[in-house]
Order: structure tokens, then C-alpha cells, then sequence
């Protein structure tokens, strides 16, 4: 099974957040700051008015409350129209 966005929406798989330790103090995932980076795993067809110019293996940054989580087959993933997509991470 997978998933295949619709419309001009994108599929991303965040980048995992790094951990941090201060000092041996243990910091919840709640208390984690979100990861803003990411990397495109399907793409929707886009829309009349908007193509899609985003596509699969993309490394793309996006805002912070950006997208809806959306849990499939044991991992989270965020689901997203292009227009929440700030940048293309370009090498």
C-alpha cells in the first residue's frame, strides 16, 4: 500500500530531530522543536492554477506548524500543500 497525495499536495518525511543533552538533563520529544527540514516522498498532480514544480527526493524547508501529521503503517509523515513549502534545498 502507499500513499499518493492529491491535488497540489506533497507528501514529506521530516528529517529526524537531532538530540540534544545538557549536561546528563533528559529533554522530552515533547519539548523537542519540531523539525523544519524534509524530504519529499510523493506529490499530488497539481492544480490548474498551480502546476507542481515540487517532486519526489526533493529536500524541502517548511514552516513550523505547516502540514497535518499523518501516521501510516507505523511512521509519521506530514502532509502539505505546496504553497506551505518555504524553499527547495538546491546543492
Amino acid at each position: 500500500m502507499t500513499l499518493k497525495p492529491l491535488a497540489d499536495r506533497v507528501l514529506i518525511q521530516p528529517t529526524a530531530a537531532e538530540e540534544v543533552t545538557l549536561g546528563g538533563i533528559y529533554i522530552p520529544d515533547s519539548a523537542k522543536e519540531k523539525p523544519l527540514k524534509g524530504t519529499v516522498l510523493a506529490v499530488g498532480n497539481g492544480t490548474k492554477d498551480e502546476p507542481m514544480v515540487l517532486k519526489e527526493g526533493d529536500q524541502v524547508l517548511y514552516g513550523k506548524y505547516a502540514g497535518t501529521e499523518v501516521e501510516f503503517e507505523g511512521t509519521t509523515y506530514l502532509m502539505m500543500r505546496q504553497s506551505d513549502v518555504l524553499a527547495k534545498i538546491e546543492a
